[in-house]
């Protein structure tokens, strides 16, 4: 379904991404873990183009492109095929919640308008938004926003969606209404690649879990071999920190677990 190979990305001077690959097979749920300034973010934001790799290969399902040639068309295809649920939302301020669930399936889908809505109230009815559609963004809560992100996603019938760090902006009674609609969606099938510190979801939802750090993959397996049979010395610390709740000491800022 995806598969990343070799991927180089450096901001200035700066190396986030070191030859990273990862492969995600169909209908799989593959979570992402690993410090801050770990290039888990950067890798995600490559894969859709949102930043130019300098080097690598990205497969989705038939398409392969060259992360550093990408034409725009190619570029076009892979975002048709690749849905983002993004840590900060990222709706339109100005538009209503079943306006932005419509937007890329008119803009993108070139879907008539009609046909559009409908699809939009099929999508937010299934995160339970029925009664929000024309509720702009600042009228719902963190939680109903990222469900609208959800629905925005899922609307579009990509092949694969990409969640990075969905809960990290919501309080904390919100959070778990937010994993519990992903749960739903892996229950659909849906191939789902998660950045994420939850690993409570990691450990119910995930078929492979990938632990990076310094920009490279340093361990990955199922939930049970990467958090009870640990190999690398690397994530043990990681868990460990992360399970005692004190602060991750990385190559940028701390970051609370």
């Amino acid at each position: 379904m995806l598969e990343i190979k070799n991927i180089h990305k450096k901001f200035d001077d700066l190396e986030v991404l070191k030859g990273a690959s990862i492969k995600v097979d169909a209908h799989q749920v593959v979570v992402i873990l690993g410090p801050s300034g770990s290039g888990k973010t950067t890798l995600l934001r490559c894969i859709n183009f949102l930043e130019h790799a300098d080097q690598g290969q990205l497969v989705v399902g038939d398409t392969q492109v060259d992360f550093s040639s990408a034409k725009k068309r190619e570029i076009r295809e892979i975002r048709k095929k690749v849905g983002f649920v993004f840590q900060n939302y990222n709706l339109f301020a100005n538009k209503t919640a079943i306006q932005n669930v419509m937007h890329g399936l008119i803009v993108v889908k070139k879907m008539p308008k009609a046909e559009a809505r409908k699809k939009a109230e099929e999508a937010l009815a299934w995160v339970k938004l029925s009664d929000k559609h024309d509720y702009y963004p600042s009228q719902l809560s963190g939680g109903q926003q990222q469900r609208v992100g959800i629905a925005r996603a899922i609307a579009m019938e990509p092949d694969i969606i990409l969640f990075d760090e969905p809960t990290s902006a919501l309080d904390p009674e919100l959070i778990g209404e937010t994993l519990e609609m992903m749960k739903n969606v892996a229950k659909r099938g849906i191939t789902m690649l998660v950045v994420t510190h939850e690993l409570s979801f990691a450990q119910d939802i995930a078929d492979k879990v990938i632990f990076m750090d310094g920009g490279v993959v340093v361990e990955e397996g199922t939930p049970d071999e990467v958090f009870n049979h640990t190999k690398e010395e690397r994530t043990k610390k990681f868990l460990a920190r992360i399970l005692s709740g004190k602060t991750i000491q990385t190559n940028e800022e701390p970051v609370k677990a």
